[in-house]
Parts: structure tokens; C-alpha cells; sequence
């Protein structure tokens, strides 16, 4: 849905003890269930966010071509960019305009990746200012931390697992910041999304 005054909307899995992945950027400990309930949930998370996949996987769960629903832009750190970058995607979500906040990326790998090498704060405000669909924030915990003013939607999949230690959600100074939910969702492999919104 196009609107003016876009919304940067953090969409994020997320452990019990608040953790977006270990701290060498792990993510595959995050438990999926059986074979049917990580299918069943997969293509719900699918269907609603289908622009969170990326681009190379999108045929692999049949949707290729299919339309942005929520999101046309992407902000990510290094952390979030890296993993894609070290197996040779430049271009990890080619269907979104896509933006990675860096201080020691240096230049672009691909035309298609805007690098910015520092204040990410003023480029969600000016993204923000543009007409389009919302912004997604795709972590890590630093940039967040950083944009943390501007996020306006919380998109939490909570996972039943605990890491231990790793990178935190948001990792900023301390700012207690209320938000409201606005629809909670239960999955059978245990996985629970949750929406907030910030109150204003």
C-alpha cells in the first residue's frame, strides 16, 4: 500500500533472550519445527511478507514475479548484508531498492546497492519523506540502535529457543519506547510474530 509519510518497520526473528543471532552472526540454531510446521508457517510468513525472501531463493518457494505487498526498500548493516556478500550475492534482494549502512564496506559491490558510509538516521528521514511503500528495516541490532528514533512498526518472530549471547535486537542507549500490539499470531512449531506499533 502506497503512502506518503512511509513507515520504517522493523522486521526481525528473535530469540527468548533477545537475540537476533549469536555472535558470530549465526542464525541456524533457530529451531523450524517438523517438516509441516516449518511449512505451514514459511508460507504464511511467505504469503504476507513475500519481499523479505531473497531474490535467489524467491522460485524455490514460487514467487518469482510476485508483487511487493508491504515493503519496495531495504535497509541493512554489514552484518545483514555480509552473509549474502561472502557466498557471492551482491544483490540479495534485487526486487527492493536496497541500501546497506557501512563505515568499511567501502564502494558498492553492485549498481544495484547504494552503500552509506555513515548518518542513518538522516537517510531513513529522507527515504521516509519519499512517496512508495515502507521501508524495511532488516537489522542488525547497531543499526537499529541508530535509526532506533524513526522505526515506527515492530514485526517480531519470536522463536522458543535461548542463545546465550550474540547480537541484541537494538542496540542503542537506553530509551524505554512503548509500543502497542496490534496482532499476535501462533505458529505450531512455536514460533510466535507479534506487531507493534509505536505509540506517538
Amino acid at each position: 500500500m502506497e503512502h506518503f509519510m512511509r513507515e520504517l518497520v522493523y522486521y526481525i526473528a528473535v530469540t527468548i533472550d533477545g537475540r537476533i543471532s549469536g555472535p558470530g552472526g549465526e542464525y541456524d540454531f533457530y529451531p523450524q519445527g517438523d517438516e509441516g510446521q516449518a511449512a505451514a508457517y514459511s508460507a504464511w510468513m511467505n504469503e504476507r511478507f513475500p519481499e523479505t525472501v531473497p531474490t535467489m531463493m524467491r522460485a524455490a518457494f514460487g514467487l518469482e514475479g510476485a508483487p511487493n505487498r508491504q515493503f519496495d526498500t531495504v535497509v541493512m548493516g554489514l552484518g545483514a548484508y555480509r552473509p549474502g556478500l561472502d557466498l557471492g550475492f551482491t544483490s540479495p534482494y534485487a526486487h527492493l531498492r536496497q541500501y546497506v549502512v557501512s563505515s568499511t564496506l567501502g564502494p558498492s559491490p553492485d549498481p544495484a546497492v547504494t552503500v552509506v558510509a555513515g548518518d542513518p538516521l538522516g537517510l531513513v528521514r529522507s527515504l521516509k519523506q519519499e512517496e512508495g511503500k515502507d521501508i524495511w528495516l532488516c537489522g542488525g541490532g547497531k543499526l537499529a540502535g541508530a535509526v532506533w528514533p524513526e522505526v515506527d512498526r515492530l514485526v517480531v518472530k519470536s522463536y522458543p529457543v535461548v542463545a546465550g549471547d550474540g547480537i541484541p535486537m537494538v542496540d542503542g542507549k537506553f530509551d524505554p519506547t512503548v509500543f502497542a500490539v496490534t496482532e499476535r499470531k501462533s505458529f505450531d512449531n512455536g514460533v510466535v510474530v507479534t506487531w507493534f506499533d509505536r505509540r506517538r
